[in-house]
């Protein structure tokens, strides 16, 4: 984005020199820095640098007309050596800090940042610098963010210069574009004259093959730059950004120009009524209705450098007053290269929003503004999109890695793959004496959430039952019917997101499948309260223990009609009546510990049955002597 961008800042050059010429006048070097002239310009600050002529002031005009050409990330180390060198100058330490922000040195630009917000001798670069130490360190949070776009270089269209501005011809579909393939050099920069151009894909969809043409000559004058065309839905009206040759002014500057498709034939190209003579007017695009024309600017009232502007196309031609985007889009940094998606979604660049680096990408969606991510966004200046559909198109960037200073990229949005997560469960009710299941239809199951939120099913025929479940979460399950003990289960989709390579469709279905059982409850049935273990001799309640009693806990909660007996056992090894005493002394342990959860100690008596009641009654190894001590509970009454 180096050419185009440098136009209009020859004006500020001189600005920047007032004052400074010495006695004998202005130096080769100044002189060209105000012409706008910054290639040949650094190169003879270089010298002077070299020379130690005035190194800390020559270093920071090095740094200013890479800043001016549209090289800041470039210009660290120059604004930095002027600093060292002891410069005074009221500019250089916000713009140090703008060369930190912009080679990705977040944190320390947001520190050089709020320093000059304390006394920096701008006024109008104080006031800028506390939003522009907000926006640095909101750029190192946007660190981690998935790509949502797969992007990838459009060589078909890349030349060893600057390629950018696509826009599509309706009349013929060819893509025109700026590019700086075939014109003489540039002394801004460095690179080249800048002319728009046209190509006819051999595929369109996949933008493949085809030939460049270069646009009528009347659309491509010489020694002045040409880019940005866009062009109204019906092809009838062509927009497009025109730097003047500086022959008048004394310094370029661009502006809109405007021409119409008439008895078969464009017109002569003439200035669009909405250009401010003070400053450059540029990347004009327009919107699908044929209508509305985004464009930026850099006029006096604007809320920062380079702002968005809006004007309305009249049946006769001609534009309404141009209306400024606010400051939800505009900010104290720069805005441009606007782009419209189809669905009439505003895009476009800016360096002041939270970013990657230089100009990143941004679109306007209910009033906000967000980053479209990493992939189209990179540490380089990434600008100008171009929608060919809803959801892939072209962007110019400079990032590393490229063909030329600017070079296209394609970029089409990845497919957005929906996985929806299902609860499959069946409810059974077990009948521990026949040792049968059956499935219970018309039961009602109560899903929670993890926020407590609560969703109720109805099972169908064969007990079946299904619910969405989000993902990422732990949900419990609960069911309770007459005569059955309650049945509690659990159902995840933590963990189970597929991964994205193994997703083919739009829409894919997890579906976990859950069983819950309800047990009957019958009187005076013994059942185990499986592991419960103490420590040799003694009868107090262990961690582990104390887990295995909670779920008992939670089955008197759940059963609140039911009264139990708790009882321990002992194997047949010892003394009969210390057995008996030890297996009391648990069975009350373990009945307190109940007690102490919330069961009202009327529901549940403690008895210890020591040796008197072994599962198997002649034991020959350790596995035999673990079954018979063990902890049961059976149900002694169900009240009404």
């Amino acid at each position: 984005m180096r050419n185009f961008s440098v136009l209009g800042v020859a004006a500020c050059s001189v600005v920047l020199l007032s004052g400074c010429a010495t006695s004998g006048g202005m130096s080769k070097a100044d002189k060209r820095f105000a012409q706008g002239e910054y290639e040949p310009a650094i190169a003879l600050y270089k010298a002077d640098v070299a020379k130690g002529k005035g190194a800390a002031n020559a270093n920071f005009r090095i740094g200013e007309a890479l800043r001016l050409s549209n090289r800041l990330d470039q210009a660290e180390p120059y604004y930095q050596a002027a600093m060292a060198g002891g410069l005074r100058n009221a500019d250089l330490g916000y713009r140090y800090a703008e060369s930190l922000k912009a080679t990705g040195k977040f944190e320390e630009a947001a520190t050089q940042f709020n320093t000059y917000a304390q006394g920096g001798g701008n006024t109008t670069l104080t006031a800028r610098a506390a939003t522009q130490a907000q926006s640095a360190s909101a750029s190192k949070a946007l660190a981690g963010t998935a790509a949502t776009y797969d992007v990838a270089p459009l060589d078909v269209l890349n030349s060893p210069e600057s390629d950018f501005s696509a826009t599509r011809l309706p009349s013929s579909g060819e893509l025109v574009f700026a590019s700086g393939r075939d014109g003489k050099t540039f002394q801004g920069n460095g690179g080249k004259y800048l002319s728009l151009y046209a190509q006819k894909f051999d595929d369109p969809t996949a933008m493949a093959g085809g030939t460049t043409r270069k646009l009528d000559a009347q659309f491509n004058q010489g020694n002045v730059h040409q880019a940005s065309a866009t062009y109204t839905p019906d092809g009838n009206t062509m927009v497009f950004a025109r730097s003047n040759d500086g022959s008048k002014k004394g310094f370029r500057s661009v502006d809109l120009w405007i021409s119409y498709f008439r008895n078969g034939a464009w017109t002569a190209p003439v200035l669009a009524n909405i250009n401010d003579r003070s400053a450059d007017d540029f990347a004009p695009a327009f919107a699908p209705d044929g209508k509305t024309l985004y464009f930026s600017s850099a006029r006096n009232g604007g809320v920062g450098g380079n702002d968005l502007y809006k004007a309305t196309l009249d049946a006769n031609g001609r534009f309404s007053p141009a209306e400024n985007l606010g400051p939800t889009v505009n900010t104290v940094g720069n805005e441009n290269f606007p782009g419209v998606a189809p669905d009439g979604t505003l895009y476009f660049s800016s360096d002041g929003h939270p970013g990657y680096g230089k100009l990143d990408i941004f679109k306007v969606q209910r009033e906000q503004v967000t980053n479209v991510g990493p992939g189209i966004n990179s540490a380089g200046d990434d600008f100008a999109p171009y929608f060919a559909s809803p959801t892939m198109g072209v962007f110019a960037s400079n990032r590393e890695g490229g063909k030329g200073s600017d070079d296209f990229y394609s970029f089409k949005k990845k497919p957005r793959f929906i996985v929806t997560f299902y609860v499959d469960g069946t409810v059974l009710e077990r009948d521990n004496t026949a040792n049968t299941t059956t499935p219970v239809e018309g039961e009602t199951v109560t899903i929670t959430s993890p926020t407590g939120q609560r969703t109720d099913v109805t099972t169908g025929p064969g007990g079946k039952f299904s619910s969405r479940l989000d993902s990422a979460q732990t949900y419990g399950l609960l069911t309770d019917r007459a005569g059955d003990f309650t049945a509690r289960g659990t159902v995840s989709t933590v963990g189970r997101y597929p991964d994205l390579a193994s997703l083919t469709q739009p829409q894919t279905e997890i579906r976990i499948p859950v069983t819950l059982t309800l047990n009957k409850i019958k009187v005076n049935v013994a059942i185990e309260v499986k592991d419960i273990f103490y420590d040799y001799d003694k009868f107090n309640i262990r961690p582990d223990a104390a887990m295995r009693l909670d779920t008992l806990v939670q089955t008197l909660q759940d059963n609140p009609k039911i009264n139990i007996e708790l009882s321990s056992h002992t194997d047949q090894r010892g003394k009969d009546a210390y057995n008996l005493k030890l297996s009391q002394q648990r069975a009350e342990a373990a009945v307190a510990y109940i007690v102490s959860k919330g069961i009202s100690s009327s529901r549940i008596t403690a008895k210890g049955y020591g040796e008197t009641r072994p599962i198997v009654k002649n034991p020959k190894n350790e596995a035999d002597y673990q079954r018979n001590r063990r902890t049961e509970f059976k149900v002694t009454r169900i009240d009404k």
